[in-house]
């Protein structure tokens, strides 16, 4: 990286922040991302793990938008560095798709796509809805209180991402655990990498005993791309494993949503009692709603770039924040407060470009049956406990309550 790097008014680059891997409560904003917010569109971050000493950070909708759309920003690069990051343990594998930049990017992902198609989860939406019904009539028979989490809001993306990938149903606890894992920053690098290890080693043994199978899973089809040549086992595994690990992000995603409907009496109101407002409350969730910790994986730019007056030099690594661009003032007026009625729609938290989020299309329609099914079932859906009383994860990647005791 270079030093030197300065704006184009001749003046030195913005101060170096450290960022920690702080505790944050509930769905607080994180107050170190605030802060970089104000002091400009572009920053200069050092997260806690890496040997670079500092990355740039983007943080205004349109600069997010183009960065992550701009061929001259790379992730593949990215790759190849150790980089200032959050996770304790970094080593990218081959083939991976987050790190892969076009025409390769298209190509990897090609091959397990058509199991996320509109029309996929549209197909698969019936026994989504099934699998629902079971756990919540149980939950319902036993009567509260209940905890959420462990009885709906965990099993069901389990067994729906698991039902798309095709993991059977005595092997889901073990591969639910090695993802747990593998997204938690508390138990290290040697934990991470034992768990890594675990879960792709288990992927691509499936992925061998489906080479001539004709299923529609997404362990058949990549195994079926891998008899046919279009992709290397090692790349199949590779795309395989962070489409399983997707599951995880669901169960914090809707878990952080239904801890803002059980906190905030009008909100639960209006969608309670407005199911035609539901699918604007779903979007203006996703936008509000701190999904993770600090930022996600870095670009290299790969030749020098003016954005906002800064000139960030070639071989410069750059984050994006999601979070901070769906909390830009001049897109989403009074960003911080939840508005079921404003136009939601552009938000990022699915991400942006190429690397937009798989499994978006799969996600919402889980999402749409979790407020659909639970306020039905139980119309007066409360918390159990005083709302500072529920357990957010720490020391995690990806954010969201621990457990969820509620009573209807």
């Amino acid at each position: 990286m270079a030093e030197d790097t300065t704006t184009l008014a001749g003046q030195p680059p913005p101060p170096v922040r450290d960022w920690p891997d702080v505790g944050l409560q509930g769905t607080e904003f994180d107050p170190v991302l605030a802060e970089l917010m104000r002091e400009g569109p572009l920053t200069r971050i050092r997260l806690p793990h890496g040997d670079e000493d500092w990355a740039w950070l983007a943080t205004r909708y349109d600069d997010v938008k183009m960065i992550t759309n701009d061929p001259r920003f790379s992730r593949k690069e990215a790759s190849v560095r150790q980089f200032t990051r959050l996770a304790p343990h970094f080593a990218p594998r081959p083939g991976a798709l987050a790190w892969a930049d076009q025409p390769d990017h298209n190509r990897l992902r090609r091959a397990a796509s058509t199991a996320y198609t509109v029309g996929a989860v549209k197909r698969l939406r019936p026994r989504a809805q099934e699998m629902l019904d079971e756990l919540v009539d149980a939950m319902v028979q036993d009567g509260p209180p209940a905890d959420l989490i462990e009885r709906v809001l965990e099993p069901f993306p389990i067994s729906v991402v698991c039902e798309v990938m095709g993991v059977p149903a005595d092997e889901r606890q073990k591969v639910h655990t090695w993802t747990r894992e593998i997204i938690s920053t508390a138990g290290g690098a040697e934990a991470s990498e034992r768990a890594k290890k675990g879960l792709f080693g288990w992927i691509a043994q499936a992925i061998r005993d489906r080479q001539d199978g004709d299923g529609d899973d997404v362990l058949s089809l990549l195994g079926g791309a891998v008899r046919s040549g279009e992709l290397k086992e090692e790349e199949a595994v590779s795309v395989a494993g962070p489409l399983q690990i997707g599951g995880e992000a669901l169960t914090n995603n809707s878990g952080q949503m239904f801890y803002l409907l059980l906190t905030r009496p009008d909100l639960m109101d209006r969608v309670r009692s407005d199911p035609a407002s539901r699918p604007a409350a779903i979007d203006e969730l996703l936008r509000y709603i701190p999904h993770r910790t600090a930022v996600g994986l870095p670009r290299v730019a790969l030749e020098d770039v003016v954005i906002q007056g800064v000139r960030i030099r070639a071989g410069d690594p750059v984050y994006v924040s999601y979070l901070a661009a769906n909390r830009d003032p001049d897109v989403f007026p009074d960003p911080d407060r939840i508005d079921v009625d404003r136009d939601a729609g552009a938000h990022m938290a699915f991400g942006n470009g190429p690397h937009y989020c798989t499994g978006a299309v799969l996600c919402r329609m889980q999402i749409e049956l979790l407020i659909d099914t639970l306020l039905e079932r139980c119309p007066d859906l409360r918390l159990a406990v005083p709302a500072d009383e529920v357990p957010f994860r720490q020391r995690t990647m990806i954010r969201g309550p621990i457990s969820l005791p509620i009573a209807w």
